[in-house]
């Protein structure tokens, strides 16, 4: 069995878009400093690193599922070329109020994903910085690490708190070698 890291999209990896509105084309996700550094790591100490994210865009008619995957093969292929692989990438397209298995609280991508890949999921962490982020991993099996905008208290039932995916990274090394 392997063990992942799941990687919410949006605030993680990218820049998260203002309140309310969408990231819709190539040129809108900017990718965070240190990202690509901080998912090579991960690869580097046996994590699948995996994309989980809710997207809701797709249901709103803002951009096609085949835009949006353009759009992932282009940040998969971006962090690549820095050394950083991306084995997978699940979204769910659904609006809020669809009853589905994979929009996030719900643990459905990071099971499916368990699934197709032979992941551990008691060995595996959820990343994000959002409290539905969370109850996805814990509802998984997942430890969970969350990202804290600015500003922004600890706070909820979280194994780790950081300010970045890199930091992130350096405490779940920390707690993996303990």
């Amino acid at each position: 069995m392997n063990r992942a890291a799941f990687l919410d999209r949006d605030g993680v990896i990218n820049q998260r878009p203002v309140e309310g509105e969408y990231i819709t084309r190539w040129e809108d996700l900017h990718i965070l400093p240190g990202t690509a550094t901080a998912i090579a790591l991960l690869n580097r100490v046996g994590f699948r690193v995996t994309v989980v994210t809710n997207q809701r865009c797709v249901a709103k008619g803002l951009l096609t599922a085949s835009d949006l995957e353009r759009m992932h093969d282009r940040m998969r292929n971006k962090l690549a070329a820095a050394g950083a692989i991306v084995d997978d990438v699940y979204y769910c397209p659904h609006d809020r109020q669809a009853s589905c298995e994979c929009r996030k609280p719900s643990p459905g991508m990071l099971v499916s994903a368990a699934r197709r890949h032979q992941l551990d999921l008691a060995a595996s962490w959820m990343i994000g910085d959002s409290e539905i982020d969370m109850e996805a991993g814990r509802s998984a099996g997942c430890k969970t690490a969350r990202i804290l905008k600015m500003g922004e208290m600890e706070q909820g039932q979280v194994d780790i708190f950081a300010p970045s995916l890199p930091e992130a990274d350096r405490q779940i090394l920390r707690v993996q070698l303990r």
